[in-house]
C-alpha cells in the first residue's frame, strides 16, 4: 500500500512538473522575461543542459548514468529496507526521485532541461517545480536523519 501512495507521489509531481514545463514552452520565448510577484520572482525560459550553476553542462551521459543509480539504489532499498529508513525519509527520497525523473523525461526527450523560476530578490539560477522537489526533499531528509535519525550514522562495526 505504501509503494502505491509512493509511486503516486512520484507521478504526481510528474506531472505538475511537465504541465508547469509545457505551458513555459507555449507561452513564454526563450530568455523572455514575465514578471510573476514582483520583488520575488519572474518567469524565464531557459534551455538548461547542465545541472545548477550551469556545471556539467552537457553532460547528459553523467545525468542519466548517476539517475540509473538512483533507481537502483531506491529499488533495492525499498525491497531490502536494508537502510532503515522512518516513512517521512521515504517521503523525502519519493520527491527527491519524482523531481529527478521530471528533469531527465526533459533530457532524454529534448536534450536538456526546461528552466523558469527566476528570483529576483538575489542572485540565483533559473530553476523548476522538479527542482523545487529535489532541493525541499534533500533538505528535509538530511534535517530529519541529523535530528531525529542519529542511529543512521553510526558505523555499525563497533
Amino acid at each position: 500500500m505504501q509503494l502505491l501512495a509512493f509511486s503516486l507521489f512520484i507521478a504526481g509531481i510528474v506531472a505538475a512538473d511537465q504541465f508547469t514545463k509545457h505551458l513555459t514552452v507555449l507561452n513564454i520565448a526563450l530568455y523572455e522575461d514575465v514578471p510573476f510577484i514582483p520583488g520575488l520572482l519572474q518567469l524565464t525560459y531557459v534551455q538548461n543542459t547542465g545541472a545548477a550553476f550551469s556545471s556539467f553542462e552537457g553532460q547528459q551521459w553523467l545525468f542519466a548514468l548517476i539517475f540509473v543509480v538512483f533507481t537502483l539504489c531506491i529499488l533495492w532499498e525499498y525491497r531490502k529496507n536494508s537502510m532503515g529508513f522512518t516513512t517521512l525519509e521515504r517521503w523525502c527520497i519519493a520527491a527527491i526521485y519524482g523531481g529527478g525523473l521530471g528533469n531527465m523525461i526533459d533530457r532524454v526527450r529534448l536534450g536538456y532541461v526546461v528552466d523558469m523560476i527566476e528570483t529576483t530578490f538575489i542572485e540565483f539560477p533559473v530553476f523548476n517545480v522538479a527542482d523545487c522537489f529535489i532541493t525541499c526533499g534533500c533538505i528535509l531528509l538530511m534535517a530529519h536523519l541529523l535530528l531525529f535519525h542519529k542511529d543512521f550514522w553510526k558505523d555499525g562495526k563497533k
